[in-house]
């Protein structure tokens, strides 16, 4: 009944602990942050997209991707177009939009949860129901 993907996320770039980024980035495919970047991150959105920012990456910034895991910091808004999963030490201050979401016991968000559509990036209205 439940199936969780326990496939590793694709790395074409890494940021390492030492490394900051002054500035917004973007890139296409993975990207794991061990340091931090000061300002947005977005993905391409016509790829399959991930972000993955261990217990040391820090993010001041919005950030846009396909896919998101998280355990680490984000100070801002974050939207997951597929999925975001939040492990134990993440730490949200701003809103986060997803297609699906998990939460490990113990992650931490100072914002609203919002579902967006499939299709889009519209928020589905409340009370209606999904295939998630």
């Amino acid at each position: 009944m439940f199936n969780r993907d326990t496939r590793q996320a694709r790395i074409d770039t890494l940021i390492g602990k030492a490394s900051r980024v002054h500035g917004d980035l973007e890139f296409a495919g993975g990207l794991h942050l061990d340091g931090s970047i000061a300002g947005n991150v977005r993905a391409d959105p016509l790829e399959g997209s991930s972000l993955s920012v261990s217990e040391t990456g820090s993010i001041e910034g919005n950030v846009e991707a396909g896919n998101v895991m998280l355990n680490g910091t984000v100070r801002g808004d974050i939207l997951a177009r597929e999925r975001i999963v939040l492990g134990a030490t993440a730490r949200v201050q701003g809103n986060v939009y997803y297609g699906v979401i998990e939460m490990t016991l113990g992650a931490q968000i100072m914002g609203k949860l919002t579902r967006v559509s499939e299709k889009g990036n519209e928020p589905v209205p409340e009370g209606a129901t999904g295939s998630t």
